[in-house]
């Protein structure tokens, strides 16, 4: 098993986090990693998503299964290369509301007989993780930034 993670702060309430993560047809217009997405994040509902690893720029298409979603606190999805048991993913969005804002959680967790020899797609997918991650602040803080006064 292998598993990678990014985590980000983000000042907004947990359920503004929640709307733009899970507004999957715009994806294109701020994810840099998951670049198209498609489907509900409802348990059972499968997902069509379209990720381009940094650096490469390959893309590659893959539709999991949502295992878990309580709006505002959690989504969770399962991919699979083929049979279970070859080459496994988990990955999860964890919010809790935190320091006046929602602390995000991005984790994956990777199983199966092929992962040892997975680095080119793993490595790569955890410095997707934390450009996905700082595009989920930018756009969730550039849509619900306060509006200030003017003095």
């Amino acid at each position: 098993m292998r598993r990678i993670s990014s985590a980000v702060h983000i000042a907004a309430t947990p359920d503004q986090v929640w709307d733009v993560l899970t507004d999957f047809t715009r994806f294109h217009e701020w994810n840099p990693f998951l670049i198209a997405a498609e489907g509900r994040p409802v348990p059972g509902a499968r997902l069509t998503l379209r990720l381009r690893l940094p650096d490469s720029g390959k893309e590659m298409t893959f539709t999991p299964t949502v295992l878990e979603s309580l709006p505002g606190r959690l989504l969770r999805w399962r991919g699979r290369l083929g049979v279970p048991g070859v080459f496994d993913g988990v990955h999860t969005f964890e919010l809790s509301a935190q320091h006046q804002g929602t602390q995000v959680l991005q984790s994956e967790v990777f199983s199966g007989v092929l992962v040892p020899l997975s680095g080119s797609i793993i490595n790569p997918s955890e410095r997707g993780f934390t450009a996905l991650t700082d595009a989920l602040k930018a756009r969730v803080e550039s849509i619900h930034a306060a509006v200030r006064p003017v003095e």
